[in-house]
């Protein structure tokens, strides 16, 4: 190792950093959050470094660097454009033994400062030892994107209780009742920002892990759930959440619409169960009931892992009751619906101030009596955006037209959203069934009726001119 990791507490001691720019204000910036008494050397300051010094967060030195100034501090960084400075400030700090950074020079420097990710109190540093710094801040962002933004609210969490854990239970069965709270429900709850859930959840762990130690058995904890939204299909869609989760995960339970390269990204010894349900298909929901209290109810993590977004078509709500009737915790990991992936990646706005003021989403499977007045469906100024419609295509244009809607009426159907093989088709109500057919379209695609269906994979601007003259706007 080039250098010693370490973490300096600097907190109300006196620093002091000699230049008064950018790099000047990114160095002070740091030291002011960790509590340091800053004072900053340099003839003019940044415009937010004047700032901290007149709100009195920090003391501006003005004029040239001198020596005597490092009296009594415990660090010090050279930030300005002068070597001849930088190489004054370095050598008057390890005469009087201070630590010094001096930017950009490590063989100046006593220290350097690394990339940082901030969950206090868990704090991440990343460093290349000065021979690759953007390589550091890279790796920086990889970690960052698996870390939860509320990391440090958890940690905050275990150290409320620590004290009170230590005085219940023993030593080994507390290192064991630690590691089910931050891989189990108590930890879930805390990164949702549910710290009541968490408090009963924590309780009830303790409670069990009591009860276990004194029975001298290794227990069974219950486990929990993920209902995770996995997206229209493009694993890059997925949200930092479930993959969080994902990795995590001990089975998984994936649908039909959950391709290999969203199912990657989940742990690699996770077990994978396919329980994707064929159009028509019988007693597959309750299977995957049972088989989510199951895998709960013997300790494991599992995900629920469905196209789109849990609650859209998704059955999830008829899931969650099913969990809630069981007792077993879970959570909810919202995703981009097939509509929002869809108009994203045809460049369609479902909602445009000219054109649409109203979207619906509507599912393709139901009878006409679940549905509203087919006459509102007809209106091209409301967008209708019909999930796994595309069976049922030649009704649902037959009943728009009888609703009122024109031949001329805007339509679109989208297969294959967001993936490589993303395809395209628009028409209008007179011909898009045709197109359809013609093209061999199949599953899953949606249909998208209304005014904004005109600009489905089109230029916008032409699309829109197209849409003004044929009458669509009206």
């Amino acid at each position: 190792m080039d250098y010693l990791p370490v973490f300096l507490r600097v907190s109300d001691q006196p620093v002091l950093v000699v230049g008064g720019g950018d790099v000047g204000l990114r160095k002070a910036e740091w030291f002011l959050k960790a509590g340091a008494r800053v004072t900053v050397v340099a003839p003019e300051l940044h415009a937010e470094l004047a700032r901290y010094a007149r709100n009195g967060d920090l003391r501006h030195a003005e004029g040239e660097f001198s020596p005597t100034q490092l009296t009594g501090v415990i660090a010090a960084v050279a930030a300005t454009d002068d070597r001849a400075v930088n190489m004054a400030v370095s050598a008057a700090a390890r005469e009087r033994g201070i630590a010094v950074n001096v930017v950009d020079d490590p063989e100046l420097s006593t220290f350097i400062f690394p990339a940082i990710i901030d969950r206090s109190p868990i704090i991440v540093a990343v460093s290349s030892a000065g021979h690759a710094p953007v390589l550091a801040r890279r790796v920086r962002e990889q970690i960052e994107a698996l870390l939860p933004g509320r990391l440090g609210a958890l940690a905050n969490f275990m150290g409320k209780h620590r004290r009170a854990v230590q005085r219940t239970l023993g030593r080994l069965a507390r290192r064991a009742f630690w590691e089910r709270v931050v891989d189990g429900p108590v930890a879930t709850r805390v990164l949702e920002g549910d710290e009541d859930g968490a408090e009963r959840a924590l309780r009830s762990e303790l409670l069990t892990s009591q009860l276990t130690s004194a029975a001298g058995t290794g227990g069974s904890p219950i486990g929990e759930v993920y209902l995770i939204g996995a997206g229209p299909g493009n694993p890059d869609l997925l949200t930092l959440r479930a993959l969080q989760l994902l990795q995590q995960a001990d089975v998984i339970l994936y649908d039909r619409l959950v391709g290999e390269a969203v199912l990657e990204r989940a742990r690699r010894d996770a077990l994978r169960i396919f329980v994707g349900k064929e159009s028509g298909e019988r007693g597959q929901q309750e299977r995957i009931h049972e088989l989510l209290v199951k895998h709960a109810r013997e300790g494991r993590k599992v995900a629920r892992l469905k196209g789109g977004d849990p609650f859209i078509f998704g059955r999830g709500g008829e899931e969650i009751e099913v969990l809630n009737a069981h007792g077993i915790p879970f959570t909810v990991v919202p995703g981009i619906t097939a509509a929002l992936g869809a108009a994203a990646a045809s460049r369609l706005p479902l909602t445009h101030r000219r054109l649409a003021r109203s979207v619906t989403f509507v599912t393709g499977h139901v009878s006409d009596g679940a549905l509203p007045d087919w006459r509102f469906f007809a209106n091209p100024a409301h967008t209708v955006v019909f999930y796994m419609g595309v069976a049922q295509l030649p009704g649902i244009i037959a009943r728009l037209r009888a609703a009122g809607a024109t031949g001329g009426h805007p339509a679109a159907v989208i297969e294959q959203a967001t993936l490589p093989g993303q395809r395209v088709l628009r028409g209008t109500l007179s011909d898009i069934c045709a197109l359809a057919s013609a093209q061999h379209t199949e599953p899953p695609a949606l249909l998208v009726v209304g005014a904004v269906a005109a600009l489905a994979g089109a230029d916008a601007l032409s699309a829109l001119a197209t849409a003004s003259s044929t009458g669509a706007l009206a």
